[in-house]
């Protein structure tokens, strides 16, 4: 598998060719799927209003926001470009966050991301349970991935919660391990224990009579439909 980065953005607004911006950015790196333990965190002045209802979701105020780095600072762009080079993409409803990191990039003079580098994991959540409720908080929910953590929408909280939901989608939270950790989860995998061969075979537990038993059951009730007793169970070849 290929390195993958888990990533969410909260806005002043719907809409980013109305000239909405984004500010808030995270992400959350995966490798072969399991999480690496290494996340990129930006807030991002918008220089702009923030529309009330985006600012009832996220909780982040322009009073908030003023003074923090704009997109186009290197401490935001080229650091956030440089931790997802070369990786897929993956986000909840991707076209949102793309159109909105498209849009940054562009004002700054630098090129977009193509969708085919993204993966969605609401296309994926809606093609396993189709016509069911596939919002992050409704698959958090059903998998079992905790909220306890989030009072709010924040992006670096629902990076990590989509990167748990998005295991999930893909076969399982058993590779995921602990995504809060720091440091190399990898490190922590538990290894797989050898079994060596048994020193000697068990005794048998059934009586000369219980086998006599059996074998008259056997060719006198089942007879030619027992399984066992084919050429391929005896060894025989036809």
């Amino acid at each position: 598998m290929a390195r993958e980065i888990i990533l969410d953005t909260e806005t002043t607004g719907l809409d980013p060719r109305a000239g909405h911006r984004l500010i808030e950015l995270a992400c959350v790196e995966l490798d072969d799927l399991i999480p690496t333990g290494r996340s990129f965190h930006r807030y991002v002045d918008p220089e702009r209003d923030i529309d009330v209802e985006a600012e009832r979701v996220h909780g982040l105020s322009a009073a908030f926001l003023r003074g923090k780095p704009k997109f186009a600072d290197p401490e935001v762009m080229d650091a956030f470009l440089a931790f997802v080079e070369g990786a897929t993409l993956v986000a909840h409803n991707a076209a949102f966050d793309r159109d909105f990191i498209n849009v940054e990039l562009e004002r700054a003079g630098r090129a977009g991301f193509a969708p085919t580098r993204w993966v969605d994991t609401l296309a994926l959540a809606q093609q396993r349970f189709p016509g069911m409720y596939n919002s992050l908080d409704a698959l958090c929910k059903r998998f079992k991935v905790s909220l306890a953590e989030r009072e709010k929408h924040g992006a670096l909280v629902d990076a990590r919660l989509l990167a748990n939901v998005y295991l999930e989608l893909r076969g399982g939270r058993e590779r995921a391990l602990d995504l809060q950790s720091t440091g190399s989860v990898r490190a922590a995998a538990v290894a797989k224990v050898a079994y060596g061969a048994r020193p000697r075979p068990l005794a048998p537990r059934a009586t000369d009579d219980e086998r006599a038993a059996h074998a008259r059951f056997v060719l006198g009730t089942l007879s030619e439909a027992a399984l066992w007793l084919q050429p391929q169970w005896l060894g025989e070849t036809t």
